[in-house]
């Protein structure tokens, strides 16, 4: 299994885990908090993340063709 898969499995497992926790924090807190907001930016951060690594491994031939 080539790293760079590895590595997209990890985040897209982390971005699923963040989407998680942010709706946990939504039922526990019931949208008084500031935990649901955080978890949401973590997860657009690590989504954009990805793209900008998926970019790059395209950009330099580390990518060629499906994952």
């Amino acid at each position: 299994m080539p790293a760079m898969r590895i590595v997209v499995l990890v985040f897209l497992v982390l971005i699923v885990a963040s989407l998680a926790s942010a709706l946990v924090y939504l039922v526990r807190d019931r949208g008084t908090g500031t935990r649901t907001a955080r978890a949401l930016a973590i997860r657009v951060g690590l989504s954009i993340t990805l793209f900008l690594l998926l970019m790059a491994g395209f950009a330099s031939g580390l990518i060629t063709g499906k994952l």
